[in-house]
């Protein structure tokens, strides 16, 4: 966008290049961003609901415990995590007058789509091939004003350019966006009663709240689930990979508090502890020389944030820039070749 490029448009990674061994296929990685997710009501968590009853039926889904937002609000966290920039030293303004993460990837030659169906990338994408799903379009999802995040699988196969290039897919969720969580989900996926299907969440009971929730999250952990499986068509052609990662949680009554929005600094961990996963085909760990081991041990013993994806993904696409910082790799701790 023309303001976007103006005065004071920082550029970054104009190093970027792709470094992958010849023959080896290219890498098609999916990158879900979640919204409003948060881990304690994660099975993976401990959490008694079976609101990951989807993806933990996937052999080698790995699980991070000890994941961390940058921003309580989908407004700073996306931005955040698509920048360079910590969350500690994190400047919106600066974000929004400079070049991220999806830019680097496609100045070193990745294919990059962005497909929303939130309230939009917060400038993320401004720069690269993007679409927001028309809540006008399809019956079989939308319903004029809102969709279920399923509509963003639908063509997915035409977003996926025969080029053989290495290409990320970008898909934005409105996953549990509240209030009206109700909405997140089809009527097959009313499976924790009773729920709550109306906006004034204060005239329904926590149990309530809780389920309508809890729903909300087991619709997303069937969409990743479906991505996985989506992602296992492509095995011939590429190593294929998907990673998801909420930008921030929710809090559903404790302490009086509702939603989220809360400054960082006073924020409950409700809505700054969020769910992140990876699943890596077998063909993906082979190439990229991983020990699953030392992944699955990492994911559920030590402290990760958002800080981390941006310099993961760069690793997970085999581009290399001066702007990726290996000890924020998630990825390079378990190549034995970089350790």
């Amino acid at each position: 966008m023309d303001h976007i490029r103006g005065a004071g448009h920082r550029t970054l990674g104009n190093d970027a290049k792709l470094v992958q061994q010849p023959g080896q296929k290219p890498n098609l990685v999916f990158l879900v961003i979640g919204e409003t997710a948060r881990a304690q009501n994660q099975s993976y968590e401990g959490y008694a609901k079976p609101t990951n009853q989807y993806t933990q039926a996937i052999p080698d889904v790995v699980y991070f415990t000890k994941m961390t937002s940058c921003g309580t609000a989908t407004a700073i966290s996306v931005p955040c995590m698509f920048s360079n920039m910590k969350r500690t030293s994190y400047d919106a303004n600066r974000a929004r007058n400079s070049e991220g993460l999806l830019d680097i990837l496609h100045k070193a030659g990745v294919s990059v789509f962005w497909k929303d169906n939130d309230e939009g990338c917060k400038g993320v994408c401004d720069r690269v091939p993007n679409v927001t799903i028309n809540t006008q379009k399809d019956g079989k999802y939308c319903d004029g004003d809102t969709c279920y995040d399923m509509a963003l699988m639908q063509n997915i196969d035409d977003d996926i350019k025969a080029d053989g290039k290495n290409t990320l897919i970008s898909l934005h969720l409105i996953g549990s966006h509240g209030p009206t969580y109700y909405k997140r989900y089809p009527q097959e996926f009313r499976k924790f009663m009773p729920d709550c299907p109306r906006s004034d969440i204060e005239n329904c009971s926590q149990e309530q709240l809780v389920n309508t929730y809890d729903n909300t999250l087991l619709y997303t952990d069937y969409m990743v689930s479906q991505v996985i499986e989506k992602a296992k068509q492509y095995q011939d052609k590429y190593n294929v990979a998907v990673i998801y990662l909420s930008d921030h949680g929710e809090s559903l009554g404790e302490n009086g508090l509702y939603l989220h929005g809360t400054p960082y600094s006073v924020a409950p961990a409700q809505q700054t502890h969020v769910p992140m996963l990876f699943w890596l085909s077998d063909g993906y760990v082979k190439a990229q020389g991983i020990d699953m081991q030392c992944l699955k041990s990492n994911a559920a013993n030590k402290d990760v944030s958002q800080d981390n994806l941006f310099h993961t993904v760069l690793s997970a696409m085999n581009v290399q820039t001066s702007e990726r910082d290996p000890q924020l790799d998630i990825l390079a701790a378990c190549r034995p070749s970089q350790k």
